[in-house]
């Protein structure tokens, strides 16, 4: 008796909802976590460095302007010249945590450092990171910085990947236009469940795409009690939410063979633009 043969069924296409290439919800969780993370381990890093490099300054074998050309940049003893107590021997040292977090504090140097107060073993802090009104804590330019390139990174790859993986049984573009609409019309449903909002381009190789309600920053909490000073700080934190999203955008374009650079901003929360130049655009 024979069976009966069993017809092989064709795959899901890729547009189909019950055949993610992504886990949105986890995707979510990401966004929200990855700007603290990050955050937190630039910050260990830099301590660190602190820690290495106060050790290496009171050792004699260590040559301060060689440290200084190969772009170190360490500062030391300033505290006293920038507040006019001791007499420029005083000395800073760095305090790092169990959490990995540190502190530059002034020491009390030889014959009167320390404010005055005749060599005393600890003084004020003098570099530490302030508190948002909301009290989240306010990243200074070197860590900002850091917090950036790790995160545009990380996007990078992760963008280069999801066009790996859901462009696979589409037509390739051809044109950088035709690549910034696939990343508007596809890759931003598979990412964040809706397409961008605008987008403009001056047709010599600048685009500039807008969503209306960028979905990691429409749960973005704003202190309105504090007025035009929340509002600021506020845009200053959500700059931080858009360097992951830059660097899927270039990720997802150099998949495609489009190189580019992408700048994030946003003027007003959940709001979100991305300019996107080129190789080679003109303004």
């Amino acid at each position: 008796m024979s069976r009966p043969t069993q017809t092989q069924q064709p795959p899901p296409p890729d547009d189909d909802p019950l055949n993610p290439k992504a886990a949105a919800s986890a995707l979510d969780f990401l966004l929200m976590e990855l700007v603290p993370l990050a955050q937190r381990l630039t910050e260990q890093l830099l301590a660190r460095e602190q820690a290495l490099l106060e050790e290496y300054r009171r050792s004699r074998g260590f040559d301060w302007r060689a440290a200084k050309t190969v772009g170190v940049g360490y500062q030391k003893e300033q505290q006293g010249v920038r507040d006019g107590s001791g007499d420029g021997n005083g000395e800073q040292g760095v305090v790092v945590s169990a959490d990995g977090s540190a502190a530059v504090v002034a020491t009390g140097g030889r014959g009167g450092g320390g404010g005055g107060g005749g060599g005393g073993d600890v003084g004020a802090v003098v570099e530490g990171s302030g508190i948002t009104s909301l009290g989240f804590p306010v990243m200074s330019e070197q860590t900002r910085e850091s917090v950036f390139w790790r995160l545009d990174g990380m996007g990078y790859r992760v963008g280069q990947g999801l066009v790996e993986r859901f462009s696979v049984n589409k037509p390739r573009p051809t044109t950088p236009l035709d690549a910034i609409k696939f990343v508007c019309k596809h890759l931003w449903i598979l990412v964040f469940r809706k397409q961008i909002d605008n987008l403009k381009t001056n047709h010599r190789g600048v685009f500039v795409l807008t969503d209306n309600r960028f979905q990691p920053l429409s749960r973005m909490s704003v202190d309105r009690r504090t007025g035009i000073k929340g509002a600021e700080e506020a845009l200053a934190r959500a700059q931080t939410f858009l360097y992951f999203p830059g660097g899927v955008i270039r990720g997802a374009l150099a998949g495609l063979g489009v190189e580019v650079t992408v700048e994030a901003s946003s003027t007003e929360i959940p709001t979100a633009t991305f300019q996107i130049k080129t190789k080679g655009a003109k303004p």
